[in-house]
């Protein structure tokens, strides 16, 4: 028997500090409080604070069966979502029940129970909730990968090698699920799943090594899908952090950034989940990650498995319309995950252009769509510059910063970067001027060197629309003014062998061709 039918069939040895808090008396000016449950916990929303009970369970992955595990976890919960989220977690205090049998919060008396305090917010304000109506705006997007990096960089180090051995224990979890629902997760296909996540977790396990020696395995947030997430005073915030086992929670930061990116390409959402992994990679400044990119597609398929085999738990406690609908979204998951360990041929593509052609944009709207999940790698040359003069993405540079020589070492480390991407797997799509042939060739004989298949696009618009452009461009990673444009404008180009796409109109128009050009040039995207 479970540690759910125990529960469920014994005297609830909390029910009176259930109660307790259910109860609108107990808090001042508080006419109704709402309860949210969980496997784990219940959650009473009472005005404007929270007070979360651990739930008195037994599982083989977490503990709160005793007083002193449900204070321990308690004041642990407040600790790993402090730094993350202080606006939302305030402290862990005790239920007391005095001589006359009056329970408090933090009162006098024994001590029956404990909760972690926490500040409400907009409940509808979760990222989940959010991407429900809409897909995720690209300033949202930004704003969380930026977090999201913040996060990572507050996280303490922890060593790689029992985090390595833990993966395999979670395939192997995920074996044992799968084979119990075999009516929602075909045994062929179960079978084919758990042994290529065995061959791919052998082949990373090296490389996992050396992250963690490069100090990438952390103690993450560890839960970091999107219903973990609100958006308080416009910025986004991880709060629910996993706090029952630090030994759950320790992972690799791509590993962590994997639930976000899966969440978001199960629902849909492609160009945000190709955004958030860009934008993580370019606020990361870390070129440990593009190697990194090579854990990747086991990283999405572990994360999209555990969630297949969760939800095809709860299907049991549920009946009717919301059973069908739990053991649907079991299959998708199941599906996804098989799709991320999916053999894809990389690709290089290149998209080249004076200033003002709307380059970055195209090469952002065409990622997704390029490769494997969660799309193509861009590799911006005007990123790259401030990259290695170690300046912020948006800090103006003088001329001299775009003199021949200087340009030669952003071209050259385009190049570099392109090849390491390949190397791992995914695709890539370089984004920069490209005006001579020389540049045109250095980038084409990457994709010749690594075997995957290349397509180059020319963007091209008149010059009286390109300044206009550059003129009302701003936070922009790039430099360009009129001024810049007038003299691209004179540059001999030489024989131009790209595809050429007419960038005049809406960014869309320029869109669209590429697409089809790409659809053309690969075959299937």
């Amino acid at each position: 028997m479970n540690a759910d039918a125990d529960f469920n069939q014994t005297p609830d040895p909390q029910a009176d500090v259930i109660a307790y808090l259910s109860d609108p008396l107990t808090y001042d000016g508080v006419d109704k409080v709402d309860r949210v449950d969980t496997h784990a916990a219940m959650v009473f929303l009472a005005g404007t604070r929270a007070y979360k009970l651990k739930r008195a369970v037994a599982y083989p992955f977490m503990d709160f069966s005793t007083l002193a595990k449900r204070r321990a976890a308690c004041l642990h919960e407040i600790e790993v979502n402090r730094a993350n989220a202080p606006q939302i977690y305030l402290n862990a205090v005790p239920v007391t029940c005095d001589a006359k049998g009056v329970l408090s919060i933090d009162g006098s008396g024994d001590v029956v129970d404990w909760v972690v305090r926490m500040a409400r917010f907009d409940e509808t304000r979760t990222l989940d909730r959010i991407a429900e109506k809409n897909p995720l705006a690209e300033s949202l997007i930004n704003a969380l990968a930026h977090e999201m990096v913040q996060v990572h960089q507050r996280a303490p180090r922890r060593k790689a090698g029992p985090w390595i051995t833990d993966l395999m224990t979670y395939v192997d979890q995920n074996a044992i699920a799968f084979g119990e629902h075999a009516d929602l997760f075909p045994p062929d296909r179960a079978k084919w799943l758990i042994e290529t996540s065995k061959k791919v977790h052998h082949q990373i396990a090296p490389l996992l090594a050396a992250r963690g020696k490069a100090g990438h395995i952390r103690l993450c947030h560890g839960d970091a899908h999107l219903g973990n997430i609100a958006l308080i005073d416009d910025r986004p915030v991880f709060f629910d952090a996993i706090e029952f086992d630090d030994t759950i929670a320790t992972n690799d930061v791509l590993y962590d950034l994997a639930f976000l990116l899966m969440d978001l390409w199960d629902r849909g959402q492609f160009d945000q989940a190709n955004r958030a992994l860009n934008r993580y990679l370019v606020e990361s400044r870390c070129a440990d990650h593009y190697d990194g990119l090579a854990a990747l597609p086991f990283f999405l398929m572990l994360r999209a498995a555990i969630r297949a085999k969760v939800t095809a738990a709860r299907r049991l406690y549920a009946e009717g319309a919301k059973r069908a609908a739990l053991e649907r979204e079991a299959r998708t998951y199941f599906d996804a995950a098989c799709s991320f360990l999916d053999d894809g041929e990389p690709r290089l593509v290149a998209v080249g252009g004076l200033s003002g052609t709307g380059k970055s944009t195209a090469a952002a709207a065409v990622a997704a769509q390029i490769g494997r999940a969660p799309g193509a790698v861009v590799l911006r040359s005007d990123v790259i510059r401030k990259e290695l003069l170690n300046v912020p993405e948006t800090q103006h540079l003088p001329s001299a910063a775009y003199g021949i020589e200087a340009a030669s070492a952003v071209y050259e480390q385009l190049c570099v970067l392109a090849a390491r991407v390949l190397e791992t797997g995914h695709s890539v799509v370089a984004d920069a001027v490209f005006s001579t042939p020389a540049e045109r060739q250095a980038i084409a004989a990457v994709a010749e060197a690594a075997g995957c298949g290349f397509a180059g696009f020319w963007l091209h618009a008149p010059e009286e629309v390109l300044a206009a452009r550059v003129t009302a461009r701003t936070g922009d990673a790039s430099d360009a003014d009129a001024e810049v444009v007038r003299f691209q404008s004179t540059i001999e180009l030489g024989d131009m062998t790209w595809t050429q796409v007419d960038a005049s109109g809406p960014s869309e128009n320029a869109h669209h061709l590429m697409t089809a050009a790409l659809k053309t040039a690969f075959g299937q995207n």
